[in-house]
């Protein structure tokens, strides 16, 4: 299956997960349960490093892991100690967090949106945390609390990219975002900063979520359209190309080649000199590293309709609704006998469908079923809808 690689996989018909037996975890844990890969969480910080290390950015690089696709507290300490990251948040609640899991000031980057008056209030007691402006307002505003500090602008290009074109996961480009500082306002932005005598030493933009190999030629236009916005910064030290690195989600999804992607950084931004490069991936640190185990609670037909009814909804795990990211469904037991099937939650909503029309092995006598990808963006954007928004969380090392 495509699906499959060496620490996740089918042995002697059983689904292995980072070295450990599927269905001996289902039979032990409460459901729903997330399950993450310590160590494909690491191998994915190291295949990152060794990328960029390969291709012009040794020892010119930092990554910033987003806290926003999995707040887990055992994963960010988890992190913290590899010694392989630092931390992208955006509120003062997750610096809070990233403080309580060891993340020191300098190891926290800080983009957020729309922020109130508390919010920079609690920000600015945080000294050396590196922070990112992403409006004329936040520039004024942090401004006034830290004159004369170093801050970065984030800067929109108005192009956007995306898993398969999927314009719910781009951040600009489809029409005027919240996100970042246009080209038109740069110059008023740049003012602003200097009347508060606040060096820009960084520019940072993040244009969408998802991307794959197939998507590099936009990674590329994105990069191009940010050298306006650099040539304008004569005391620039960093670029933070923001996150947005994406999994293969299904078997027509191409695998992000990372010495290809790493080239594309370096065929724009090789000739800048002194400047180091950062990247705040989410998604492809934690999504496959993650299984989320559900039990299976009915199967029957509904007209000409075969429906499996699983424990947990899409308010644990949101995606596959919002955002039309299919998690796929995978028996814990493998079996040669198929089904056409639907996969379907507990929430009283039409959108409670975790797939449609699936050619599923025959359960048999099987309790559990696991969605793989679920990682990332899935407990942290869980909510209580219908009530049903219990959960687990397991780290396995």
């Amino acid at each position: 299956m495509w699906w499959q690689r060496e620490d996740l996989n089918y042995q002697n018909h059983r689904l292995c997960f980072s070295g450990r037996n599927v269905e001996a975890l289902a039979s032990q844990l409460p459901t729903p349960s997330f399950i993450y890969s310590g160590k494909r969480i690491v191998n994915n910080l190291e295949r990152l490093k060794g990328a960029l290390n390969r291709h012009g950015f040794k020892n010119q690089h930092t990554i910033y892991y987003a806290m926003k696709a999995n707040r887990f507290m055992p994963i960010l300490t988890l992190l913290k100690t590899s010694g392989l990251c630092g931390v992208d948040v955006c509120s003062p609640s997750e610096v809070d967090m990233a403080r309580a899991c060891g993340f020191e000031c300098e190891d926290i980057s800080y983009t957020g949106v729309s922020l109130s008056k508390t919010d920079f209030d609690r920000l600015s007691k945080h000294p050396n945390i590196v922070i990112n402006c992403d409006s004329l307002y936040s520039i004024e505003q942090w401004g006034r609390l830290k004159l004369g500090t170093e801050i970065g602008i984030r800067i929109n290009p108005d192009i956007g990219i995306s898993r398969t074109h999927n314009n719910k996961l781009k951040y600009s480009g489809n029409m005027p975002s919240k996100f970042g500082i246009y080209r038109e306002q740069f110059h008023q932005a740049l003012a602003l900063a200097s009347s508060h005598q606040l060096k820009v030493v960084r520019i940072h933009f993040h244009a969408g979520c998802g991307y794959l190999t197939a998507e590099l030629r936009q990674l590329e236009e994105i990069l191009t359209a940010s050298l306006w916005f650099i040539k304008q910064l004569p005391d620039l030290q960093w670029i933070n190309i923001g996150g947005g690195l994406g999994v293969p989600h299904s078997e027509s999804d191409q695998l992000l080649d990372l010495d290809a992607w790493a080239q594309t950084i370096q065929q724009v931004y090789g000739e800048l000199s002194n400047i180091k490069l950062a990247i705040e991936p989410g998604e492809y640190i934690v999504k496959d590293a993650g299984l989320l185990l559900l039990e299976i609670t009915f199967c029957e037909h509904k007209q000409d309709t075969l429906f499996m009814g699983v424990n947990a909804g899409f308010n644990i795990a949101p995606e596959p609704a919002f955002y039309d990211m299919p998690f796929l469904p995978v028996p814990l037991h493998e079996t040669s006998i198929k089904q056409r099937i639907n996969i379907v939650g507990n929430i009283n909503e039409a959108l409670d469908v975790w797939y449609q029309n699936i050619d599923f092995p025959a359960i048999d006598d099987q309790q559990h079923i696991a969605l793989i990808n679920a990682g990332a963006y899935s407990s942290s954007m869980a909510s209580n809808h219908c009530m049903r928004g219990s959960f687990s969380e397991y780290l396995l090392l």
